[in-house]
């Protein structure tokens, strides 16, 4: 029996040796098209492709897609374990045609791989065609040999595929598998179409023309082919099983389920396996894709299906948290498929297992109060909207989860006055937030934030996607459009912009629209949740609504990346050479350095320093993973993760490791910033400064990646250049400065001993009435004013005038590059009546300076105005005056 890898890797092979290229599955959070919350046909990635907005180096392309109906239009969550062929995760095989072959060829290779590659017998199948598409069913004829009665023309829309109200679109042909006549049902377009005996297991789509309006349809240049065949149907069929869920992957899952909770997967409660089994899948793989489970968007759909299975855990009497027991077989059977499931392995498990840890905690009240409240409903009745909202409000259930609880008793739920209690609810939530202080520019987020819903953030996984303009704000209002020149805050749907928080400055790039261009130069979190992005339009107008391709700068971000981890790998080798009391108090991620303040009561010193960068190039070289997980913040601090003090954290936090090898736990940390995917990708680290901030704070500013590189760079050219000023080789450098150093104090020595000389003989430069000692009142003074003398050489000058006169005062004013200097000594007999200090600053005041300080036997200070120095000693003799 074939199993479904045998099944996907024929179909993939298949398609290749007939000139496709093999595409790897696009993520299940679609980047290239706003409309949908989940990728749902193999063609989504495809999208741009087929419209001509994307050129691909190939004209031909085969896939196995990941696919997920929970939300939207494509909405299978509630008919998941009760039919043969609904699910919530599947995956969907297809072979495209971009402008290369069309009907005939399409047609051609379909029915190769069906009936010769996988053997199916002609006479149970046949084919659908659109009515109006004789040149399809010519095809069918020429190929097949089948008879008009197994070419069913179908006139409807399910026969003819559109992309949208406009754009590309055409006429299909689907293959279907006639399962016997022991199954009831009819064959299409007949009045049992909807029975199990015939099941439809490919669809072809022949793009053919592009819808302009309502009324034109005109033909494409180049018509293109876009298939579509599930793989579990066609597993099914292969494997002799008319039910998708007794295929070899959901028997393992199944059996797995039974495994953990002793109840037979063939009895009564076969469908709560089945449920368990199908949306393991899909929780799985949105994790992996990057989805993670809150109460906006894609989160709440996967909050949605995780829980649906929980309760089914539950129905089957699993007391403890079961379904992350699961994984390890989910990764086993289609790990090698879908190697991302294998690396996000640790984070499924710790979602699942936290989720339904939470959830239990709160099913058996909830599922208490249900019971309560409809006792006394008889089948047919209706649950009333309020109780359905406290049951969402208070205790976590989903409303399509309190419906299919209550399905089995047939009873609804009045979904009218859920409404209603949500909408009170966010009225409160309203007034709450208009009261709490923010200024009325701040108040029209929360507005926003109430109409548009919460901002998908995308950039875990990606640099690009596609986002659909929600609103536009510019000072505090609302807007409609932004046209070239003109600046505001953009909102999206979805986005690839991290928004500033954590210390990492926000992304920078661009938005592309059908009618314009916007520079994106910061994204901010407003209200909480929803990124604005703070944009000037370059070209032509922005308008609420426009779809909008979002490229973030990727190589500032990459920088950001490395900047962000290389600071998590610092604070854990700060604490291992530090000690444990070194905590986070402050951090900047920027794209060209980080800053890191931490608490620490003493200088860091260079030897220190030099351990701690070489410890965290180390951990770079090691080039281990970088792990996320989700955990509740008491469950990451009990693992070791360091949290911030003070710092608010919701019921789940992201948990990043990294560092670590062969189970080495190094840094973990609760972060929510944009990471390097292994260590190796830092790059280079540099340590580049390191002081006081304020009392028992220190500052660490570091490199990381390309700046710490042309850092070096920086640092070896200057080093060269200062060798080659020098005629010395590099290393000659350090001994050739230090003999340089060396000569240039002996002769600064010997020029303040000349000066001093020079000063003691007489020569000053200054006026000759101020050289003379002279009587002031009862006290001898010395005056001076000494040209080309600095300030440092005055006071020994001043000391040896001091002994020259015996008793008195010396007053030197040093004139150098512009600037005066004076200096003030009292000889010890007299520096208890007389104040160096208070005289020197009567010289500092008329020299333009400020002050002067020192010892009542000796002092000095300065100032700007060296043309003044002759005034400087007559204030000084004056204050000398006025002192006795």
């Amino acid at each position: 029996m074939a199993s479904v890898s045998d099944i996907r890797r024929t179909f993939l092979e298949y398609f290749h040796k007939n000139g496709h290229e093999i595409v790897d599955s696009s993520p299940l959070v679609p980047r290239n098209d706003p409309t949908l919350m989940f990728t749902n046909a193999g063609m989504v990635q495809f999208k741009n492709v087929f419209t001509g907005l994307e050129k691909r180096p190939y004209a031909r392309a085969t896939t196995s897609q990941k696919c997920v109906r929970a939300g939207g239009k494509h909405n299978d969550l509630e008919n998941v374990g009760y039919t043969a062929r609904h699910h919530t995760f599947f995956e969907m095989l297809g072979n495209f045609s971009f402008g290369d072959y069309f009907k005939e060829r399409a047609i051609e290779l379909a029915w190769n791989l069906i009936t010769k590659e996988f053997g199916l017998p002609s006479d149970k199948l046949l084919v659908t065609v659109f009515s109006e598409d004789e040149e399809a069913a010519g095809y069918w004829r020429k190929i097949t040999g089948f008879p008009d009665s197994k070419i069913i023309r179908i006139p409807t829309s399910d026969n003819f595929w559109a992309m949208g109200d406009t754009g590309p679109c055409g006429p299909c042909s689907e293959i279907f598998y006639d399962h016997g006549e022991g199954i009831p049902g009819g064959p299409p377009g007949s009045p049992d179409a909807d029975g199990d005996r015939f099941i439809e297991i490919w669809n072809l789509v022949f793009m053919q023309f592009e819808q302009q309006t309502k009324e034109l349809r005109v033909p494409l240049p180049r018509p293109s082919i876009d298939t579509g065949m599930g793989l579990e149907r066609i597993a099914a069929v292969l494997q002799g099983k008319h039910n998708n869920y007794d295929i070899d992957l959901f028997r393992a899952l199944i059996e797995a389920v039974a495994h953990e909770t002793g109840v037979d997967p063939n009895g009564p409660q076969a469908a709560s396996h089945k449920v368990i089994a199908d949306h393991l899948r899909a929780t799985s793989f949105l994790i992996a894709d990057g989805v993670l489970p809150s109460n906006e968007g894609r989160g709440y759909v996967l909050r949605r299906i995780m829980r649906r299975a929980m309760r089914h855990a539950h129905i089957l009497g699993a007391t403890e948290p079961v379904v992350y027991k699961l994984v390890p077989t989910l990764v086993r059977e289609m790990g090698d498929a879908y190697p991302e499931l294998g690396r996000a392995q640790p984070l499924i498990t710790e979602t699942l297992k936290l989720e339904e840890t939470r959830f239990k905690k709160t099913l058996g009240t909830g599922l208490k109060l249900l019971e309560d409240e409809t006792k006394d409903l008889p089948s047919g009745g209706t649950l009333k909207g309020d109780v359905a909202f406290k049951l969402y409000d208070t205790f976590g259930f989903p409303l399509d989860l309190t419906q299919d609880v209550l399905r089995a008793r047939n009873i609804a739920v009045d979904n009218a006055g859920f409404e209603k209690a949500m909408d009170e609810q966010r009225a409160k939530a309203r007034a709450a937030w208009a009261g709490s202080g923010e200024t009325a520019d701040q108040a029209i987020w929360f507005d926003v934030r109430q109409k548009v819903g919460a901002t998908e953030f995308l950039g875990y996984e990606t640099e690009r996607a596609e986002g659909k303009i929600t609103a536009i704000v510019v000072d505090g209002k609302e807007v409609s459009s932004l046209k070239a020149g003109e600046t505001g805050w953009l909102v999206v749907n979805q986005t690839p912009f991290y928004a500033e928080s954590g210390g990492q400055l926000g992304d920078t790039g661009r938005f592309v629209a059908a009618g314009g261009e916007a520079e994106i130069a910061d994204v901010h979190k407003m209200v909480g949740d929803l990124h604005a992005h703070h944009a000037k339009v370059a070209k032509g107008e922005i308008k609420v609504g426009d779809e909008v391709s979002m490229t973030v700068d990727a190589v500032r971000r990459a920088q950001l990346r490395a900047h962000h981890s290389a600071t998590h790998l610092l604070h854990e080798a700060l604490r291992r050479h530090l000690g444990t009391h070194v905590t986070q108090k402050g951090s900047l991620v920027a794209p060209d350095r980080l800053r890191f303040d931490i608490s620490h009561t003493k200088a860091i010193s260079q030897e220190e320093l030099r351990r701690i960068e070489d410890e965290v190039n180390e951990r770079i070289r090691l080039n281990s993973p970088v792990d996320t997980r989700l955990m509740t913040p008491e469950e990451a601090i009990a693992a070791g993760a360091m949290a911030l003090f003070g710092e608010k954290y919701g019921d789940e936090v992201r948990v990043l490791s990294m560092g670590g090898v062969n189970g080495e736990r190094y840094s973990i940390e609760l972060c929510g910033g944009t990471h390097a995917q292994r260590t190796g990708d830092i790059g280079l680290f540099r340590i580049v400064g390191e002081g006081a901030v304020s009392a028992g704070v220190r500052r660490i500013e570091a490199l990381a990646g390309a700046a710490a590189e042309e850092y070096v760079r920086h640092q070896l050219d200057l080093l060269s250049q200062s060798a080659a000023a020098l005629k010395v080789r590099p290393e000659d450098l350090p001994s050739r400065l230090q003999s340089l150093v060396d000569a240039q104090r002996k002769i600064e020595r010997e020029l303040a001993d000349a000066r001093k000389a020079l000063a003691l003989a007489g020569g000053t430069g200054g006026a000759a009435a101020a050289d003379e000692i002279r009587q002031v009142g009862k006290v001898k003074m010395i005056g001076r004013v000494l040209n080309g003398v600095p300030g440092k050489d005055l006071k020994a000058m001043a000391d040896e005038f001091k002994k020259k006169l015996g008793s008195g005062v010396v007053a030197l004013i040093g004139v150098d590059e512009g600037k005066a200097s004076a200096v003030v000594g009292v000889t010890d007999d007299l520096s208890k009546t007389l104040s160096a200090v208070e005289l020197v600053k009567a010289g500092v005041a008329a020299l333009g300076g400020k002050g002067g300080g020192g010892r009542p036997d000796m002092a000095q200070g300065g100032g700007p105005d060296a043309t003044k120095a002759n005034d400087a000693l007559k204030a000084i003799e004056g204050a000398l005056e006025a002192a006795k």
